[in-house]
């Protein structure tokens, strides 16, 4: 077998994991492998313009496709730009492999120039991480990093590579013979006594809700179709996470809408008052159970889950079921089927009727204006205009992410790409670009906000490079919205540096860019706008000037349980905000 250096064995790791495309940032440090991508033809290479943009862009492009998604930094700044993007994915369990230079093995510690413990720095924000000191473990640590990566519950994980490395020679035995994981096996199967017990309270249950997260897409689509054969056989509502939208049908009528801080009132008020709740994929974060003390007091609750750390962590559940989410719900289907179990309607109309009367309230409602553009408004016309088209939306964070997930409909997974854990803004600039590369003759929106959007806003840049038609969709409200909201809420209305002063001129902005700029500010042209920018075959940034006092509703309150609910600018908060609640914002 012919010898290959640590550069050309880093490529053909790479080749026999399937990679097509890397997102990366060259430097001294990596010359090696870049010089081995020139090389080749088999991957292409993004040139983002930073580095947290690459591992974001990794990301859009692993959720809408549900393969790894690949990045390539240097040492020291370089390495460290990532840490951010590698927070996200481990937050929101995003599978990533970053590829970071070194100083050569010699050098390390000695504060040599670009050197950053890197494998240090990132210990706790990857679910493994490697720093190669012999250039004949390189490909098995490689190879491994995609293994972890991908298996259990997903997220990044870190090889750091010194230039040396990259030099050495050693024979490369290929995949099967150099991925050798000892160290972690995590099980899939669920245990058939877990279903059994699940199945008994299943038939006991009179007001049970399925409480759909992230983790259910993560588990591919076969999980999302066995959840939808699931819920027509029970008739049990639905309710998903910021990062569950689209596992089940949004249009479907057992969906009840998005639950937590700013999910619908029907869907809190089920949670709250359900008899049993089935946690299938999520991890009863505390933007979803508000005060745990008073989150759904008298239900008794099922955790469906492959990653057991996740069990009894803030909340206290009856049964544990662990194991792939497409597994567990293949086996509850077919014990449900084996035993002809029949879910009469009739038992939970009752309960149906209740959640009717709560979604009678109509919570998403806003007194519009035929003067000012509200965001709501134009979200709700987005969607109209877009709906055929099935676009793939990712956004940044603050209000516009939220009235996003409440405003545009989601029916497929994987359309949906937001930051949920972490809350990044800058997330959806560099996100939709790795979702265009992904899917390049499909509609891609980043729905933003003007703050949020500066901060990957060089990214635009990369866009014109590649020539990807990204749409940029800028509700502009001349604040970071959501901060002025809990200062207005929270705060007796003291907007401590929440306003946008000089914001740029985002028409021209974009044509610097080579991009088309489009601007509207009433609501009589809003339509003619959209519909302009779906048409224009480039990218585009479109700039909505919005109503800047708006807020976004429903909310609870920081501190409040998640059944006590704002549902709109007449409500108010019963009482002062504890100082418990202000910390909780």
């Amino acid at each position: 077998m012919k010898k290959l250096t640590g550069a050309k064995i880093v490529i053909e790791s790479l080749i026999q994991e399937g990679v097509k495309v890397i997102f990366g940032y060259p430097g001294g440090a990596v010359l090696p492998i870049y010089d081995e991508l020139f090389k080749q033809n088999k991957i292409r290479h993004i040139l983002v313009r930073h580095e947290q943009a690459a591992v974001h862009a990794a990301e859009g492009y692993a959720r809408s496709t549900g393969k790894v998604g690949v990045v390539l930094v240097t040492s020291g700044p370089g390495a460290t730009n990532t840490v951010t993007g590698l927070t996200d994915a481990m937050m929101d369990s995003v599978p990533v492999v970053c590829l970071s230079g070194q100083v050569p093995t010699h050098m390390i510690g000695n504060d040599a120039f670009q050197e950053a413990d890197i494998v240090g720095i990132t210990r706790p924000c990857t679910k493994h991480n490697y720093l190669v000191k012999d250039v004949s473990k390189l490909a098995g640590a490689i190879h491994s990093a995609f293994f972890i990566s991908k298996n259990g519950r997903p997220g990044p994980v870190l090889v750091d590579i010194p230039k040396d490395i990259q030099t050495f020679k050693t024979i490369y035995k290929g995949k099967k013979l150099t991925q050798k994981i000892s160290y972690y096996k995590p099980s899939t199967n669920p245990l058939e006594s877990d279903i059994d017990k699940l199945i008994t309270m299943f038939k006991n249950c009179k007001k049970p809700i399925f409480y759909v997260g992230g983790g259910i897409i993560n588990s591919g689509s076969s999980a999302s179709k066995e959840l939808f054969q699931l819920l027509k056989t029970t008739s049990f509502p639905c309710t998903q996470t910021l990062m569950g939208l689209g596992a089940f049908p949004m249009s479907d009528g057992q969906f009840i809408g998005m639950l937590g801080m700013h999910g619908t009132y029907e869907a809190n008020m089920t949670m709250h008052q359900c008899d049993l709740m089935i946690c299938v994929g999520a991890r009863f974060d505390d933007r979803i159970t508000g005060k745990v003390s008073g989150f759904s007091p008298n239900s008794k609750k099922i955790h469906l889950d492959i990653d057991a750390s996740s069990f009894n962590k803030s909340v206290n559940v009856d049964l544990t079921v662990k194991g792939d989410l497409s597994k567990i719900l293949k086996l509850i289907n077919m014990k449900i089927n084996e035993q002809s179990l029949i879910f009469k309607k009739s038992k939970y109309s009752a309960w149906w009727q209740q959640i009717n009367k709560w979604r009678s309230r109509n919570c998403l409602s806003y007194k519009n204006s035929k003067k000012i553009i509200k965001p709501q408004f134009a979200l709700q016309r987005l969607n109209f205009l877009t709906k055929k088209l099935n676009p793939y939306i990712t956004t940044e964070v603050g209000q516009h992410q939220m009235w996003a997930a409440q405003f545009i409909e989601f029916n497929k997974p994987k359309h949906w790409m937001t930051s949920g854990g972490l809350g990044t803004m800058g997330y959806g600039l560099p996100a939709a670009m790795g979702v265009q590369i992904a899917h390049p003759n499909e509609l891609v929106i980043d729905v933003a906000g003007e703050a949020s959007i500066l901060m990957n806003i060089q990214e635009m840049s990369t866009i014109k490079q590649y020539r990807l038609p990204v749409k940029v969709f800028i509700l502009n409200n001349n604040y970071m919205g959501m901060v002025r909201q809990w200062q207005e809420l929270l705060h007796g209305n003291r907007l401590s540096e929440s306003y946008m002063e000089s914001l740029p001129d985002f028409v021209k902005l974009a044509e610097s860019f080579g991009a088309k700029g489009l601007r509207v500010e009433n609501p009589n042209d809003l339509d003619g706008v959209i519909e302009e920018m779906i048409k224009t075959k480039g990218a585009v940034i479109c700039d909505v000037i919005v109503d800047p006092a708006e807020n976004c509703f429903p909310m609870i309150p920081s501190g409040s349980t998640h059944n006590q609910m704002l549902l709109g600018p007449n409500d108010k908060v019963d009482g002062e905000i504890s100082e418990e609640g202000m910390v909780l914002v």
